[in-house]
């Protein structure tokens, strides 16, 4: 397999009003004129092996993938965007897409495997689920007592001031739709958050847009810790050998677990083999055990033991947080505790 890969940031043009940056790009010849178009927010080295997978199987189809930020992601395909399959960890806005009639419905003959928190309507399907970790540098951490809860990071955070400020990094919400997720969810969920945050906000914490970047600042020195990054990335980055640079901190008193989701575009010019692809998809995630794929399988739900853990279901309620007067009020009090100006 020959991977055209352009690593430099692109402005995709094809079918869409406005241009948008895509963050990465990727193209898979085939060997006939069929061109299965995907937009995802999985990084290239992550999804590199489900690509590969699909051009075994159908060797004929010239594979076309874009990474974008899920909130380019999501406007660009309310901007009809000439896209096949979309994939998305932000499942709310992944949600709100399909129920405002931007997919197209998909008989598949693995979605009656799937949970019943892991699909809808034969629309959008679950192929993941993904807890949100805190990734700390054992260097910076050295000498001081491992959190296993939010209180206990509040605390640590708080007594040490000297030694994490500017070196905590967490997502700016404003931004990513995926930390404006975990964000929302996890206020939901527990009072810790917002003591938490506040007392980030008073270290001048680094906002950012993605996990990745978060853990290379791990990895690199530059941070102490990245709160709420993905727990796929932080696992595929230690396999990779971080030199013992790395530690990944599951919180035991809640842990907000995400469903990365895939539907097929209501304007697909390839729907046939956008459903090739999701079946694809579908087949690794209902997998029994982990195997070589970076992501982690669907799971049954039930977690870890002694841990709070909840798998953020599909359905309506995914979209309260979305609603334009909602989101004007937590993005106040998120402001309010973060950036503290």
């Amino acid at each position: 397999m020959r991977i055209a890969c352009l690593a430099v940031v692109l402005s995709l043009w094809a079918g869409v009003a406005t241009a948008f940056e895509l963050e990465d790009h990727a193209r898979i010849d085939g060997t006939g004129p069929r061109v299965l178009r995907i937009v995802s927010t999985a990084d290239l080295e992550v999804f590199a092996p489900y690509l590969d997978a699909f051009h075994r199987r159908y060797p004929q189809i010239t594979l076309d993938y874009s990474v974008a930020s899920s909130s380019d992601l999501h406007r660009a395909i309310r901007e009809e965007a000439a896209f096949d399959l979309v994939i998305s960890s932000a499942m709310d806005l992944q949600f709100q897409l399909v129920n405002d009639g931007y997919a197209r419905s998909h008989q598949s003959e693995h979605a009656e495997a799937l949970p019943v928190w892991a699909r809808w309507r034969d629309q959008i399907f679950a192929f993941t689920t993904e807890p949100a970790v805190v990734v700390i540098s054992t260097e910076r951490f050295a000498g001081l007592a491992i959190p296993s809860t939010r209180q206990e990071l509040t605390a640590i955070l708080r007594d040490n001031p000297e030694r994490f400020l500017g070196a905590v990094g967490t997502y700016d919400v404003r931004e990513s739709g995926l930390g404006y997720l975990f964000a929302t969810q996890e206020a939901r969920a527990t009072d810790a958050y917002w003591r938490l945050s506040e007392v980030m906000g008073r270290l001048d914490p680094r906002l950012y847009c993605c996990s990745n970047a978060m853990i290379d600042d791990v990895d690199s020195g530059r941070l102490a810790l990245a709160y709420n990054v993905l727990g796929s990335y932080a696992a595929d980055r230690l396999a990779g050998g971080s030199g013992g640079r790395l530690q990944i901190l599951r919180m035991s008193d809640f842990s907000n677990v995400i469903l990365r989701t895939a539907f097929i575009a209501h304007n697909a010019s390839e729907p046939e083999a956008a459903g090739w692809f999701l079946d694809l998809l579908l087949d690794i995630g209902l997998r029994d055990t982990p195997g070589p794929w970076p992501l982690p399988p669907v799971g049954d739900g039930s977690g870890d033991a002694g841990t709070v853990f909840g798998p953020i279901r599909l359905g309506p309620s995914l979209m309260v947080y979305l609603d334009p007067l909602n989101r004007q009020a937590f993005l106040s009090e998120w402001m309010d505790a973060i950036v503290q100006q």
